[in-house]
């Protein structure tokens, strides 16, 4: 059993701050624990844009604090994201999302993700894996 809070997280390698300076994410679960998907807190900051392609994971994010519009990047829609909604990128769509304030979510991710992912100039995390431990 694993027991961890995010205070705990808080300034280790688990803590991780993007290159754009637009979110932050605490990765409480990592694909290093072996359960097949990664659990994160991921705060994106008020006023900034971040635009997300996952070609290599299926991502379901759950708002608990905030207000963000979220653009399929394919077709244009857009939704107003508030706490008690989730969305699921289950077609891989590039998005945007837009916080109107500090937006606060909780993110599953799979496969999971390793902690050492930032979104590259396509807005893609790289798949990385973690050896086998044999």
């Amino acid at each position: 059993m694993i027991v961890r809070s995010l205070q705990e997280i808080e300034d280790t390698d688990r803590h991780v701050r993007s290159a754009s300076g637009t979110w932050e994410s605490k990765r409480i679960v990592l694909a290093k624990e072996r359960v097949g998907f990664s659990l994160h807190e991921t705060v994106l900051y008020a006023g900034t844009e971040t635009s997300m392609w996952y070609a290599n994971h299926v991502e379901a994010v759950l708002c608990v604090e905030g207000e963000a519009e979220l653009t399929n990047d394919e077709t244009g829609e857009k939704h107003w994201i508030t706490p008690g909604t989730m969305y699921l990128l289950d077609g891989h769509e590039k998005h945007t999302l837009r916080p109107k304030t500090d937006f606060r979510c909780v993110c599953v991710f799979n496969p999971p993700v390793t902690g050492r992912e930032d979104h590259d100039e396509n807005g893609v995390y790289p798949l990385l894996t973690e050896p086998d431990e044999s």
